[in-house]
């Protein structure tokens, strides 16, 4: 599975290093590492929405307090 992260400037200064931080956590949490892929991204073109995360081509807008909830909803569900 591919997990991508938007790191732009907007994303940024709404958190995107954070959600990332976490990710990778719950990842390595989870033994996943096999399983994800989990990259970076400049501008999704989703500016408006919160720090903009993709599971493959479908886009979903995370903040860093809602990272867990969403890798338990969206990302394991998927496995």
């Amino acid at each position: 599975m591919k997990l991508t992260v938007c790191i732009g400037s907007s994303c940024y200064i709404k958190g995107s290093q954070s959600v990332v931080e976490r990710l990778q956590g719950l990842i390595a949490e989870n033994k996943l590492e096999n399983d994800i892929d989990l990259c970076g991204s400049f501008c999704m073109g989703q500016c408006r929405q919160g720090v903009c995360v993709t599971i493959d081509n479908d886009l979903f807008s995370v903040s860093p307090e809602s990272t867990e909830s969403f890798f338990e909803k969206e990302v394991k569900a998927r496995l």
